[in-house]
């Protein structure tokens, strides 16, 4: 809801009407008719009890409003889709049990938390009153178990994006599950998921969700190139993956996602210290490939392509293995990464070989058109 419109004539009017009403229900209007008066709080048309909400733009009060009367509960009920109860620091559980039956039309719900307090039992609350969520963030939920991922494959079948990210309780054959029943899955996040990020499930996911988009496997660290590689080539549309600290993959998982990948603009292998020049040469050859055609400038300026192909961040931080050339290859054939202070998105830290590496802004600085990108994919 845009909080900046204004009020309409109507919606105006009947606060209006609200706020000097004296509580008589039937008054003169200027035409010489009668109309009708609103006489309490419980009498506001439900788009202006929206709208009054979406101005105060505060989750709390939202909570506070379900509670005033049934006209209210029903009215935020059918018309919140988007709800985050972060900021509860203690019994959120109960809250996320209290409020679940209220809201089912949300679409997005945050549950990230500083301190755990979330529980199964809140988690399968959502899954049983909110089927049409789209969006979940349990980051940090360290207190769930399998059961709660059971539930949302049950109850949340059209999740797009999920961050389960610090959840490690989850089992490998709760998140299979999952898969088989969240298809449509495009961003997952399951940094630090150490028991349910398996190769097997990298297998499932690969085979399920064939439109994920971004996949955080950060500190997953019993994940191998067996893994991988069956995400290269059963999720082409991947633009972000996380691998950093997957401490047993080598140059094939790179390879596999270089040649498999077509559109992949992001990709972390901090401390993945089994990396060595044969991967960098692999996503140079790609991206030379790619750009065949385009042009030097095209290339630089995304050539009118709808989603500018190439790498944007690449981070190979504590890579030891890795030469300057390898590097410089990679550098020279995606103009979107930069070593540059400023625009700073190819991250070599802790790879003292490979203070030589620079990118062509760096080498050129007389060179103009260069188009400016963020330094992260996504």
């Amino acid at each position: 809801m845009d909080s900046m419109k204004p009020l309409s004539g109507e919606l105006s009017n009947s606060f209006d009407t609200l706020m000097v009403s004296g509580g008589v229900e039937i008054r003169q209007a200027q035409n010489g008719g009668t109309e009708t008066s609103l006489t309490d709080w419980k009498d506001l048309p439900m788009e202006l009890l929206l709208r009054i909400m979406s101005i105060v733009g505060d989750d709390r009060m939202v909570i506070v409003a379900s509670g005033v009367c049934t006209g209210w509960r029903d009215a935020l009920g059918w018309g919140v889709a988007n709800l985050s109860l972060s900021w509860c620091r203690d019994h959120m559980n109960d809250l996320v049990i209290s409020l679940a039956h209220k809201f089912t039309k949300l679409q997005v719900l945050s549950l990230r938390q500083i301190k755990p307090q979330l529980e199964d039992s809140g988690v399968e609350a959502v899954a049983n009153h909110c089927h049409d969520l789209r969006e979940l963030d349990l980051s940090r939920s360290f207190r769930l178990s399998d059961r709660s991922l059971y539930a949302l494959a049950h109850g949340c079948p059209h999740l797009t994006r999920l961050n389960i990210s610090g959840c490690s309780n989850f089992s490998d054959a709760a998140l299979v599950f999952l898969s088989s029943q969240c298809k449509s899955l495009k961003c997952l996040n399951l940094c630090g998921c150490v028991r349910a990020a398996s190769d097997r499930a990298l297998q499932a996911i690969a085979c399920n969700c064939g439109q994920l988009q971004l996949l955080n496997l950060g500190w997953c660290d019993s994940i191998t190139d067996k893994g991988v590689t069956s995400l290269a080539s059963g999720c082409p549309e991947l633009r972000a993956v996380d691998l950093c600290g997957c401490v047993l993959i080598t140059d094939e998982s790179v390879v596999a996602l270089a040649n498999g990948c077509p559109h992949l603009r992001s990709l972390g292998l901090y401390y993945c210290q089994n990396i060595t020049d044969r991967a960098m040469y692999s996503l140079a050859a790609n991206g030379r490939v790619r750009s065949q055609g385009r042009g030097w400038d095209a290339a630089q300026s995304g050539g009118g392509s709808k989603d500018r192909e190439g790498l944007a961040s690449l981070n190979i931080s504590q890579c030891t293995a890795l030469t300057p050339p390898a590097v410089q290859a990679v550098c020279d054939s995606f103009p979107a990464l930069h070593t540059c202070p400023e625009r700073h998105s190819l991250n070599i830290s802790g790879c003292l070989s490979l203070t030589s590496v620079h990118c062509a802004c760096a080498l050129h600085p007389h060179r103009t058109g260069r188009a400016i990108l963020s330094n992260h994919a996504y």
